[in-house]
């Protein structure tokens, strides 16, 4: 990971987007709605992963984003020199009366492989890396317990320990990626995805 001193300088404002989820129509940008709750996951390309999340009922909206990193408002290609220290990830709005942040954390691990460290398959790099920005304290409490969970289910079948990284509150700052790469698979259907999970269920208790 680069230091904070070394990474690049960025820019003042946000890159321009349309705000519109292609897919749902909905607004990507918010504000939302007070019932509503934000998730915030990394899990290699962000093109695969974020498609995950918007399939699944009770998720709102969802965009893909820089996080995790020092430089303000990066690109695309500032990020992938691995000099902004950002990591790809997507963010989540959704009903936790119709999904459960645990629900979503089960997605999330068993769709990427969370012990290998700072890649995906082919993927690698630090904006590759696997990494939870909790938004709550509950979500913390959450996270940190379905991975040592799913650390022992992994661990008894001889896999190697879980790499993923839970970050501290406040969540980092989120920043939106460019136009074409929101929703993108299903902009471009043929596109991409490198994402391959475990193979292993991940447990999750009430």
């Amino acid at each position: 990971m680069i230091e904070e001193n070394d990474a690049l300088q960025g820019r003042d404002g946000p890159v321009s987007i349309s705000g519109i989820h292609y897919v749902n129509g909905t607004s990507i940008i918010g504000p939302y709605s007070e019932k509503f709750e934000i998730a915030y996951f990394a899990l290699g390309c962000f093109w695969g992963a974020e498609r995950l999340f918007w399939q699944l009922d009770g998720v709102y909206t969802t965009a893909v984003g820089y996080q995790g990193g020092y430089t303000p408002n990066p690109t695309y290609e500032e990020t992938c020199t691995g000099r902004t220290g950002h990591a790809e990830s997507v963010l989540i709005v959704y009903d936790p009366e119709q999904v459960s942040y645990k629900e979503l954390l089960k997605v999330f691990f068993e769709e990427h492989d969370p012990t290998q460290y700072m890649r995906q398959g082919n993927d690698v790099g630090t904006q590759y890396r696997s990494a939870i920005f909790p938004t709550t304290d509950k979500q913390l409490l959450e996270a940190r317990e379905v991975l040592s969970t799913y650390n022992e289910s992994l661990r008894g079948v001889g896999r190697d320990d879980i790499s993923t990284e839970i970050y501290p509150l406040p969540a980092p700052m989120f920043y939106f990626a460019e136009e074409y790469h929101q929703q993108y698979l299903a902009k471009n259907p043929n596109g991409y995805c490198g994402l391959k999970g475990t193979g292993i269920s991940c447990p999750i208790l009430p």
